[in-house]
């Protein structure tokens, strides 16, 4: 494959010197169809919860495993990328995970246990971790002047797909059966992996895209990673407890019925479309770093006055601004690590950090489950939201002093 590297704005420049103008639309069109699809392979599994306990006559807990290990799987995929991005391009990492899913699906169909099951659910979120790690800095390298607006746009597919999640799959167990939507699912994978490969062996790639030189000097850049992950981790922590407990606080302590309540947790995550789009555009408009901090403490704000807020309407109101600036968060701080860290460690550092702010993020359910024994749900949130001030705070004096790695764009600001 011919390398090419930007000389200017959608201008690019073979190692031949031919000269070749383009806009990657196809390519980045591709990548996030497979973005929601992998997404799709780890979010599916949540609506099915009782189906398959009744399938696999399984406890709540042995499927709740189920359901974990799909986003386990997905932590796990990214170190996964970063190393085979030292060795293979991006894209063709990126078709992988489409490759990884297809195998993930396969094994969820065939599963005739709970066994075959976990593992299945497994590889179906390692698919997503793969992707996420390699396709991130590709759609930063691909747009590199406008790298919010890109992975917001990002974003926001892949979001489409987790909102559609539950409808998707209950209709395929209204009208066939649950295991329908992993063969679907498997065969559009396949399909748009290859497709990745045959549009980007006609697009043209900046030299950035190539592997990196070696995996250790990704972790010279600890200080940006750290930054990152202190961020993301602490808030995506409380996001996690937040979403996966949010039913069940309105039903049981707001005295919300179940409909309703999970009518409020699709405005949850619809809001996301909007907030990933949005966020990610004025990422590129404003200053990165005082930007984030905003949103973050947005978030925690919004979250705390969820438990004091009356009325389903103003129930409602609230999970909205909670929905729009948590998910706003995501592309902003993908845009500051992306534009903090150099292109030769690039991908793999960024794949690092990914892999290791899930997987503490991960932890926030389990916190607000053991939390919640010792005092109501609501108390819970308000108290991991209020926490996230303080966060905040300490970030904005380090910001201050110069002691928060800052990115390209903001330096030169």
């Amino acid at each position: 494959m011919s390398v090419w590297r930007r000389s200017k704005r959608n201008v690019w420049v073979r190692q031949d010197g031919n000269i070749f103008v383009t806009r990657p639309r196809a390519l980045f069109g591709t990548l996030c169809l497979l973005f929601a699809l992998t997404n799709l392979g780890r979010t599916a599994f949540a609506p099915l919860v009782e189906t398959l306990r009744a399938n696999f006559d399984a406890s709540p807990v042995a499927i709740g495993v189920v359901v974990s290990l799909a986003w386990l799987g997905s932590a796990a995929g990214r170190p996964a990328s970063a190393y085979l991005m030292t060795r293979i391009r991006r894209e063709r990492v990126v078709a992988l995970g489409g490759l990884v899913l297809a195998a993930g699906s396969t094994v969820v169909v065939t599963a005739e246990s709970l066994a075959a099951l976990r593992v299945g659910a497994f590889v179906a979120g390692l698919s997503s971790g793969v992707y996420i790690g390699a396709a991130i800095p590709l759609v930063g390298d691909l747009f590199s002047e406008r790298v919010g607006r890109a992975l917001g746009i990002h974003g926001a597919t892949a979001q489409v797909a987790a909102v559609a999640a539950p409808g998707i799959v209950v209709a395929a167990v209204a009208l066939a059966d649950w295991r329908v939507t992993f063969v679907a699912l498997g065969a559009f994978a396949v399909i748009s992996g290859v497709g990745v490969l045959l549009v980007a062996a006609h697009t043209p790639l900046p030299a950035a895209t190539a592997p990196d030189r070696n995996l250790r000097a990704a972790l010279t850049h600890w200080r940006v990673i750290a930054a990152g992950v202190t961020v993301v981790a602490t808030v995506g922590f409380v996001w996690q407890g937040l979403f996966n407990f949010y039913v069940t606080y309105l039903v049981t302590e707001r005295g919300v019925a179940p409909g309703l309540a999970n009518g409020a947790l699709s405005v949850l995550f619809a809001a996301g479309i909007p907030g990933m789009a949005v966020g990610g555009r004025l990422a590129d408009r404003l200053p990165t770093v005082p930007y984030l901090f905003g949103l973050v403490l947005t978030f925690a704000l919004s979250v705390a006055a969820l438990t004091a807020v009356q009325g389903l309407v103003g129930v409602l109101a609230v999970s909205l601004v909670v929905g729009l600036s948590i998910h706003a968060v995501f592309p902003t701080l993908d845009t500051y690590v992306l534009g903090a860290l150099p292109d030769d460690n690039r991908a793999s550092a960024y794949a690092l950090f990914s892999g290791l702010a899930l997987a503490l993020e991960a932890s926030g359910s389990t916190a607000v489950g053991i939390a919640s024994t010792r005092m109501s749900l609501g108390t819970t949130f308000l108290v991991f939201s209020l926490a996230l001030v303080p966060v905040v705070a300490l970030l904005s004096a380090a910001y201050t002093l110069g002691r928060f790695p800052v990115s390209r764009a903001d330096a030169v600001d």
